[in-house]
């Protein structure tokens, strides 16, 4: 199994690497107190929306149209990513984007969407398992409640790795992000979501005693913003 490269940007904004391949995931950027200016970043050959919040669009348009990514959404969310601009030859599916439980791959990098519970304007929430070209699986949550069917996400993929909005008010608060990771069976879990406004948890501590009582098995990884890791 080649070598992950994870970085965090505050939120739920993060990048993998392997293999040369690059994906980003909710490139909230401005208005996010922990991010650089999404220009200095590496550049993406994926860029994948969980949901058409602000704080998860971000600047998807921007960064899709400066690099040449493929933009990977919900279908509902193709139209007003057309009407701002984005061609239809950068996102997935020949302009049509994709769908719950449907498998789509770039560069090698198979993307699958998850149901999420959540809210959106457009289309519904997802979630996203990103199987890189290396042999490492990754889970992001998106914005979601704790729901049971993650255990079916556990069923169907041999996670590394789990990314767990763990803020509460908006999303799962550190308990139920621990429960969560229970259900996934992911040896590492990650908290997200959290300490980027004031009304979020402003640290990780609750998830991290959470998941020693109800995931004892698996790891925590808390990141600081801008922090980048390797996993093997």
């Amino acid at each position: 199994m080649s070598q992950l490269h994870l970085t965090w940007y505050g939120h739920s904004n993060v990048m993998f690497s392997e293999n040369g391949v690059s994906v980003l995931i909710d490139p909230f950027f401005e208005g996010n107190p922990f991010a650089p200016d999404w220009r200095e970043i590496p550049r993406p050959d994926i860029v994948a929306v969980t949901h058409d919040h602000g704080d998860h669009m971000g600047q998807t348009v921007e960064i899709v149209r400066t690099t040449g990514a493929t933009l990977f959404c919900i279908a509902d969310l193709v139209g007003w990513f057309r009407e701002h601009g984005v061609p239809a030859g950068q996102i997935i599916n020949y302009g049509m984007g994709g769908n719950v439980d449907g498998t789509l791959e770039e560069k090698g990098v198979k993307i699958t969407m998850t149901q999420a519970f959540h809210s959106a304007a457009i289309g519904s929430p997802v979630g996203y398992v990103v199987e890189m070209p290396g042999g490492h699986t990754i889970y992001h949550a998106g914005d979601t409640g704790l729901f049971g069917d993650m255990a079916l996400i556990a069923d169907r993929f041999r996670l590394d790795l789990a990314l767990l909005p763990a803020g509460g008010v908006f999303t799962m608060d550190g308990e139920l992000a621990a429960k969560a990771a229970a259900l996934l069976k992911a040896p590492v879990a990650m908290p997200i979501h959290y300490k980027t406004f004031p009304v979020l948890a402003q640290n990780a501590d609750a998830f991290v005693d959470a998941l020693k009582r109800h995931a004892p098995e698996c790891r925590p990884l808390v990141m600081e913003p801008g922090e980048m890791i390797v996993l093997d």
